[in-house]
């Protein structure tokens, strides 16, 4: 599949400021496949040390850390040569192996003219165990695929041509326009996750998708159990199966997993931030930068790892998203703020690659901006509704009290225009 990542490791490789590169997102979302393919198409080999699959190799890095003696005995555990310039070292599923994660700092420093990219799914629950080696590494995340990428692996790279952007003036061609938001509904199906595109292109049979997601939501399952000991079995499936439909409100801890004490409900949440499968969206009050800088946080919302298993987990039938005349109408909108937030997610963030959004809470008079998004130093507001102006009351007491902020978007099933100051943009608009 050709992914985004690509372009990001070719641009690492020929770096001349090149540090060991760590690969981080939740697993399964390509990270091994597309080391790998990098690795054979720019080096002459590349060096995989599977900490899962040859769990013996961590005890090369037991004695010490020093980094010419390790790949001299990988050398001959592999029975190859490590040229630099001609070999890729990928450590791989690192999180098995946090000593192989203290290394880097020290090929950086003492083999800086080898590449060296380590991956792994669970690497937030590493991070507290080891001296991390800050300054000495580039870090950089893997998500799903985006929209942009499952159009280009599914034969329609003609089509995302058609795609605007936010600041785009002309509006799409109608017909464009209408295949995209059908391509669309399919993707809140199938979602980004590359073993259901893989099996959804290969045979467009969406019962077999729907066999890739159960695999993948029980292997999350089994691997929150491994890092997470104490939370049990019963407190991870029900908060998997919480998050998904909480998407697009406001999480009340209490109310998450009723019967489980808050304390359990924000330990278990917190596991499912760690594994990279909850994007937690904070409340910003918008009144400068950073947009951290003052937010409140009891107020919380959550951005689901991806539509596609979100839909899974929710129990959502396929044919009421593929039939449905509007999107905005399913389930409330919670897909398509799913989609939304799941796009910005993989574009950046709202800034600083967290997501934020905008809540005032008044007597009677609360409102709230679906997400935040900071471009060339200037907040925007993005909110996700379809009608005409005059029903997006949030958004209009946003733009009034806040005239730091030059004009707002709104994301619908329409095509590009604006009225004042919103830009009503399609939900397929590019970051």
């Amino acid at each position: 599949m050709k992914r985004s990542i690509d372009d990001v490791l070719l641009n690492w490789k020929d770096d001349l400021d090149r540090k060991p590169l760590i690969l981080r997102g939740a697993r399964q979302v390509g990270k091994t496949y597309s080391v790998k393919a990098f690795g054979s198409s720019q080096f002459q080999e590349t060096l995989t040390v599977d900490f899962e699959r040859l769990p013996q190799l961590r005890s090369l890095f037991e004695p010490d850390l020093d980094v010419h003696r390790i790949v001299e005995m990988l050398e001959l555990e592999f029975k190859t040569s490590v040229a630099p310039g001609k070999t890729l070292l990928f450590f791989d599923e690192v999180q098995h192996c946090p000593r192989a994660l203290a290394t880097l700092r020290y090929f950086f420093e003492d083999l800086p003219q080898l590449h060296v990219v380590a991956a792994g799914s669970m690497l937030e629950f590493q991070m507290g165990k080891i001296s991390f080696p800050v300054g000495r590494v580039e870090s950089t995340f893997m998500y799903p695929l985006t929209f942009e990428e499952f159009l280009l692996n599914t034969g329609n790279e003609k089509l995302n041509e058609y795609r605007p952007c936010l600041d785009a003036a002309e509006p799409v061609p109608e017909f464009a326009h209408h295949k995209l938001m059908e391509e669309m509904k399919r993707f809140f199906v199938v979602g980004g996750m590359p073993e259901a595109v893989a099996k959804y292109r290969r045979d467009q049979s969406l019962r077999n998708v729907e066999k890739a997601h159960k695999s993948l939501y029980d292997s999350y399952v089994q691997d929150l159990l491994k890092y997470e000991k104490n939370l049990g079995f019963d407190a991870i499936t029900a908060i998997l199966d919480a998050i998904p439909r909480q998407v697009g409100s406001q999480i009340k801890y209490s109310l998450l997993c009723e019967g489980r004490s808050v304390y359990k409900v924000k330990t278990s949440l917190h596991a499912l931030e760690k594994a990279l499968l909850v994007h937690p969206v904070r409340s910003s009050n918008a009144g400068g930068l950073p947009l951290g800088g003052e937010i409140n946080r009891s107020v919380i919302k959550a951005v689901f790892l991806d539509i596609g298993l979100l839909q899974y987990i929710r129990g959502i039938p396929a044919i009421s998203v593929l039939s449905a005349e509007n999107l905005l109408d399913a389930y409330h909108g919670a897909l398509c703020e799913q989609f939304v937030g799941q796009e910005l997610v993989a574009a950046g963030g709202s800034q600083n690659g967290a997501l934020y959004y905008w809540s005032r809470a008044a007597k009677n008079s609360s409102a709230e901006v679906d997400y935040l998004r900071v471009k060339n130093g200037i907040i925007f507001p993005i909110e996700i509704k379809k009608g005409p102006t005059g029903r997006l009351r949030s958004l209009h007491l946003l733009l009034k009290g806040h005239q730091n902020i030059p004009y707002g978007y709104v994301l619908n099933t329409g095509n590009v225009g604006t009225v004042g100051r919103i830009h009503f943009r399609p939900l397929y608009t590019l970051f």
